[in-house]
């Protein structure tokens, strides 16, 4: 490979943090928890948002996009790139919770799971909760606006954001606040703040979201920020990266739950199941998960299940209540609700221990998917697809329609209560015809979902797998204003650019590009392979530092 990399080195002049232009150490952030792979031409850490700041000017100055980086848990392949990463895992800082106001200071680079842990020893808690909430960081999640199981009760990551701290296109940073006036001294709020007046004054606000889609990561949040109570946060919160670097938010907090209760139902029918799930925050469910026919038959290989062989479709559904009385009056009640709508079998289980076992089956395929052969490999570039409620029956249809005729092995599984699927498919790599296979497979899941108005990333964002893509499901005129809001924020093209709005003509970029488990992709060098592999395995995500490859 041609490498410029050098042409970098030795860094901005007064950055602090370590800043690395070698192989080993670009290509430990050539991939994440997605299907891409791309070396980078450098990787930077500041120390804190100053640093960031000398980074984000000197990068401006020679023309070197920026790619921000957390744990490297996303799967759109936001946080790679040809750029300069820019590891902001270690703004780590959580200050302490303002029990009164609900809320907490936290670095981006804080984990998920350690916000949440602060929060519960006050008896409040961070009720965003992707399955990657263990080792993804707060500012990835704002980043994506992120969502998770919950979101049928408490919503994606979006309104739980109440200030970010931004470092923008030139350098300038300053708090963006909800409950404060927008720093106007900063040029590119300035320019963003008029964008929104003119779109608010010309524009039509529906061209900026899709009529009954209850989860949404794709394109500007121009709809939300344009929304009555809306705000520039709004806005910056499902950026990804390219309006400007997140290094510290302002969270909101919630009470903790006095007891939960989960409820398992199996259905003989996808409609049934799907129509339970789509009516179930009604009943008063704060979660809803599916469990599709693919699914459990590969569950089914790691051992028996309990799931009825007629079982078509699985629901998982958590309850809350003040005490434990009341969460085990609400399960009675989503029972009653579950058999109404024709559950074949349901279980309740009210202590922890039988809930672990119940949700033991919804974390039980993937380790199994991994043992199914080796030449395998799980490519997730269809996994994120949402559509308005009725249509949802159709959508996970048409999905094993279009594994079945691709040959390819997947599992749907995913929020059903939120109409919400997750699509995990299998590609044997050494098989002939197989990338065919791949981009036919997108090809159809991208009509499909376009077809029945849906989004295709509810809530893992866009990045580069889905930023060529959105011509499919977004109109001229809301892509127009996805990229005046870019141009307003970061003119001169720095901030993770190809993320999210695409360099030129979208069909001259291929979604799918390089990926990590292509057997013609340039190897890696081994020592990082190795690296890499092992974080993959455990999923330690936020672990995935700079050090695993000290300087040579």
């Amino acid at each position: 490979m041609t490498d410029s990399s050098a042409l970098l080195s030795p860094g901005p002049e007064g950055f602090r943090g370590p800043f690395r232009t070698d192989l080993p150490a670009r290509a430990l952030y050539a991939e994440g928890a997605g299907i891409a792979r791309c070396v980078p031409m450098a990787v930077a850490v500041p120390a804190d948002a100053d640093d960031a700041a000398t980074l984000v000017r000197w990068a401006r100055a020679i023309g070197v996009g920026l790619m921000a980086r957390g744990s490297g848990s996303g799967m759109a392949a936001g946080a790679i790139g040809p750029g300069i990463v820019v590891d902001l895992s270690r703004f780590t800082s959580i200050e302490e919770v303002d029990v009164d106001a609900r809320s907490v200071r936290v670095g981006a680079g804080a984990l998920r799971a350690d916000v949440d842990a602060k929060a519960r020893a006050t008896g409040l808690r961070f009720p965003v909760d992707p399955s990657s909430g263990a080792f993804c960081t707060v500012g990835g999640m704002a980043a994506t606006n992120a969502a998770g199981a919950r979101t049928l009760r408490f919503g994606a990551m979006r309104p739980w954001v109440r200030g970010l701290h931004c470092v923008f296109d030139d350098g300038s940073q300053g708090w963006v606040h909800r409950d404060r006036p927008l720093p106007m001294n900063i040029p590119a709020v300035a320019r963003l703040a008029q964008t929104l007046e003119q779109l608010s004054a010309h524009g039509d606000p529906t061209v900026f979201r899709r009529p009954g889609v209850r989860k949404e990561s794709s394109g500007y949040g121009v709809a939300a920020a344009l929304d009555p109570g809306g705000h520039l946060v709004d806005l910056l919160v499902g950026s990804e990266g390219t309006l400007a670097l997140f290094t510290e938010l302002e969270l909101a907090l919630t009470p903790v739950a006095g007891a939960t209760a989960t409820v398992m139902a199996t259905f003989a029918t996808l409609e049934e199941a799907t129509g339970c799930a789509v009516e179930a925050r009604q009943a008063g469910a704060s979660a809803c998960e599916l469990l599709d026919r693919t699914f459990l038959d590969v569950a089914e290989r790691g051992g028996p299940t309990g799931v009825p062989a007629d079982a078509e479709a699985v629901l998982l559904t958590e309850v809350e209540g003040g005490s434990r009385d009341e969460c085990a009056h609400n399960a009675l009640i989503m029972n009653a609700f579950c058999r109404s709508h024709g559950a074949i079998s349901v279980v309740n289980a009210g202590d922890k221990e039988s809930e672990r076992e119940l949700w033991a089956l919804r974390h039980a395929a993937s380790p199994i998917l991994s043992q199914l052969a080796p030449r395998l490999r799980s490519m997730q570039f269809i996994e994120d697809g949402c559509v308005p409620p009725e249509q949802f029956p159709a959508y996970v249809r048409g999905v094993r329609e279009a594994l079945r005729r691709f040959d390819t092995v997947g599992v749907i599984f995913g929020h059903a209560g939120d109409a919400h699927a997750h699509v995990n498919p299998l590609v044997d790599t050494m098989a002939a015809g197989w990338r065919d296979r791949v981009h036919g497979l997108l090809d159809t899941v991208c009509e499909l979902t376009a077809s029945l108005g849906g989004t295709l990333a509810g809530e893992h964002g866009d990045g580069r797998l889905r930023a060529p893509l959105l011509p499919r499901v977004w109109s001229p005129e809301a892509r127009a204003a996805f990229a005046n809001v870019k141009a307003a924020a970061d003119p001169a093209g720095v901030l993770n650019p190809g993320c999210k709005i695409t360099l030129g003509d979208p069909g001259d970029t291929d979604p799918i590009g390089v990926l990590r488990h292509d057997p013609e992709a340039p190897p890696l060098p081994s020592a990082v392979r190795a690296a890499l592999d092992e974080v993959e395995r455990s999923r330690r995500w936020h672990q995935f530092r700079l050090d695993l490859v000290p300087p040579a």
